[in-house]
């Protein structure tokens, strides 16, 4: 939970200090400060396991995106972090929608995509699939 908090919080997330929730053994939920619509909350392992008694189960996985301010930001941050030695998962790259984005690796095995604003000049025609 702590690696988890500290990993948000270098991608810019604002996780009050006074929000977290700690017992003895450690953080077991946080939520992030809102600035939309969106709430943002981290549970640890041992909550989760406390009310949900699939979470031990495989699950599927999503990605978490980080709106960054510029093309520059997304390749920046992206060395930067692999300098602190987070797993990178795929290196900065052009999206076909006008984006750039690169996905690194959180602390529990999430995809989090950082992502900068779209360019509309740089649209491409997407992938088939």
């Amino acid at each position: 939970m702590a690696a988890s908090l500290a990993f948000y919080r270098r991608l810019g997330l604002d996780i009050p200090e006074d929000g977290v929730w700690t017992t003895g053994s450690g953080a077991h939920h946080a939520k992030a400060a809102p600035e939309g619509e969106v709430d943002l909350e981290f549970e640890s392992r041992s909550l989760a396991r406390a009310y949900n008694d699939g979470f031990g189960a495989e699950r599927g996985k999503v990605i978490i995106d980080i709106a960054l301010e510029s093309r520059e930001g997304v390749d920046a941050l992206w060395k930067a972090l692999l300098e602190e030695s987070v797993q990178g998962l795929q290196p900065p790259f052009d999206g076909f929608w006008g984006a750039r984005c690169a996905i690194v690796e959180d602390p529990d095995g999430n995809p989090v995509r950082l992502t900068s604003p779209v360019d509309p000049a740089r649209r491409s025609a997407p992938p088939e699939l």
